[in-house]
């Protein structure tokens, strides 16, 4: 029998909305401190942030080609979990972040043109990939990548699937029988407005995913 997926719910920003995510069957919780997005958390008020980062769950922070003696201080301040980082970061950026006690997880932009070897340098450095779509910029495109594509990945990291999921996917997602699929990544497909997400839809979700 195929083990539950993890289910990431990523780009937090407001403690009464993760609250009510709290009470659904979720593993991680997904912090963005990428100042160029829309779901940053870094200039939210300091109250804020002591409600939102005083939770048990697993806290991932994401980081875009973040100064690593910041993105540091930042995990250790905030008691994160994992480390997702979803730049152009190296092998041995990766190796330092884990050595200093954290979980890594790194996210690779896939497209028709994805060479997976790309992740090869990566293996048994990370805890797990992250495959979104391919964008021009950092940041989510809230559009799905062709999911087919992941049959050409064959390295021993597991991985979470991302990149414009959507409450209707649920169906297409337990198709997908690739042995690494361990987890998935839940953003914009699931909010009313940047950061606040729709806990129906959410836990209708998770429901079908988990039964």
């Amino acid at each position: 029998m195929k083990q539950k997926l993890i289910i990431k719910v990523c780009g937090i920003k407001f403690p009464e909305n993760q609250e009510a995510i709290l009470e659904l069957s979720i593993e991680m919780l997904g912090f963005i401190f990428y100042p160029n997005s829309k779901r940053y958390v870094g200039n939210l008020p300091k109250e804020t942030l002591i409600q939102l980062f005083q939770t048990n769950i697993s806290k991932v922070g994401v980081f875009v080609n973040e100064d690593i003696q910041n993105l540091l201080e930042l995990a250790k301040k905030y008691q994160l979990s994992f480390i997702q980082l979803h730049g152009k970061e190296t092998p041995e950026i990766c190796q330092r972040v884990k050595n200093s006690g954290f979980k890594v997880i790194k996210a690779f932009g896939v497209d028709e043109d994805f060479n997976f070897k790309l992740t090869e340098a990566y293996s048994g450095v990370v805890d797990y990939f992250i495959f979104d779509t391919k964008a021009r910029t950092y940041g989510g495109t809230g559009k799905k990548f062709n999911w087919k594509q992941l049959e050409k990945y064959n390295g021993k990291t597991p991985f979470l699937l991302s990149g414009g999921i959507k409450p209707e996917d649920a169906d297409s997602i337990k198709k997908i029988q690739h042995p690494k699929l361990v987890g998935l990544d839940l953003n914009s497909g699931f909010e009313d407005q940047p950061g606040l997400k729709n806990i129906q839809q959410l836990k209708k979700f998770i429901d079908e995913i988990k039964s």
